[in-house]
């Protein structure tokens, strides 16, 4: 049988329920978990957690909208990790973990064998957090890292720590998706980001949408892809200060670019990192109308998809938009 998921939101999970996760977790039957906004008790987490490191199965967990509440709760997700194999990829949307809790996930996050995708949006982050988290974006040539990376909304980082993550970007040698949005960047910011951009080998999506931009920094991602080879293929304006007239014009050139390479694909390798596994599963451009909340969760779970020739990080773009 072919391992299924569990998707639950929003519910106060018994000690019964927890045992079924639990079992079927330690039976290999679930490949993807998700808890998102569910209440259970610290004893039930940390039965969640022991049997997540046992399993050989799961690929996906999502402990969105404050499960993780605790630094208790932090140390046994971390003590997961540190064993757990299989994990492609987590979401901790909405939890607060702030700069400690990433200090305590830091060494099972960055060792982790295969985990490529990675939500920390509305964790209350700041600088120090994410200085580990510019470790998770190895440079050309060295150890794997993230392929997709979520910070949605930490206003905690200061510009200072924004200029790093973008050094690093600049030179990741895997990075493909990276959402900044409901951050107060700025153009400064902004501008450091162009250029690792176009440093970029991998960085295909970028979402700048309500982070404090003008007409400025439109000019320089307009001049950028207008002049320069570049691997992204898609770039969120939305909710900024920027005219209609160049959102669009940005939009065209990244399209262009798009339609030339669909002309010259050569066909995708076959192989573990092929597989649909490594798609990251979320609603990223369907967005939820939370998202102005405090606590939100952007990024509702999805079924898995089919196995087809479009890259793994394209494939939630193909998705049907939710009826409001």
């Amino acid at each position: 049988m072919l391992p299924a998921s569990i998707q639950i939101t929003g519910e106060l999970l018994s000690a019964a329920e927890v045992q079924d996760i639990c079992e079927s977790l330690k039976e290999d039957s679930v490949r993807l978990l998700s808890v998102r906004g569910c209440q259970l008790s610290d004893r039930d987490f940390g039965r969640v957690c022991r049997s997540v490191a046992e399993s050989h199965s799961i690929a996906q967990l999502n402990l969105n909208l404050g499960v993780v509440s605790s630094v208790g709760r932090t140390r046994h997700l971390a003590d997961a990790l540190k064993t757990n194999r299989s994990l492609q990829t987590l979401f901790l949307h909405g939890s607060p973990l702030l700069d400690a809790g990433l200090v305590t996930l830091n060494a099972a996050l960055s060792t982790h064998p295969t985990l490529v995708c990675l939500d920390l949006g509305d964790c209350m982050l700041g600088d120090q957090a994410l200085g580990l988290i510019c470790g998770m974006l190895p440079p050309d040539g060295a150890k794997s890292g993230l392929r997709e990376l979520t910070l949605s909304a930490n206003p905690g980082i200061s510009s200072k720590g924004w200029a790093r993550l973008s050094i690093a970007v600049a030179h990741s040698s895997q990075l493909r998706v990276l959402n900044l949005d409901y951050n107060q960047l700025g153009d400064q910011i902004a501008g450091m980001l162009a250029v690792a951009v176009a440093s970029s080998r991998t960085l295909e999506v970028l979402d700048l949408e309500g982070t404090g931009l003008t007409n400025h920094s439109a000019q320089v991602f307009l001049d950028m892809v207008e002049n320069y080879p570049t691997s992204l293929r898609v770039l969120v304006l939305a909710e900024n200060d920027i005219s209609p007239e160049l959102q669009q014009q940005i939009v065209d050139l990244l399209s262009d670019g798009d339609e030339d390479e669909d002309r010259e694909a050569m066909p995708l390798p076959t192989g573990p990192t092929s597989s649909s596994a490594l798609q990251p599963i979320r609603d990223k451009y369907q967005p939820l109308r939370d998202k102005y909340q405090p606590i939100r969760d952007k990024y509702q779970p999805l079924t898995w998809l089919p196995h087809s020739n479009v890259p793994p990080c394209w494939m939630d773009l193909l998705l049907p938009a939710p009826q409001f």
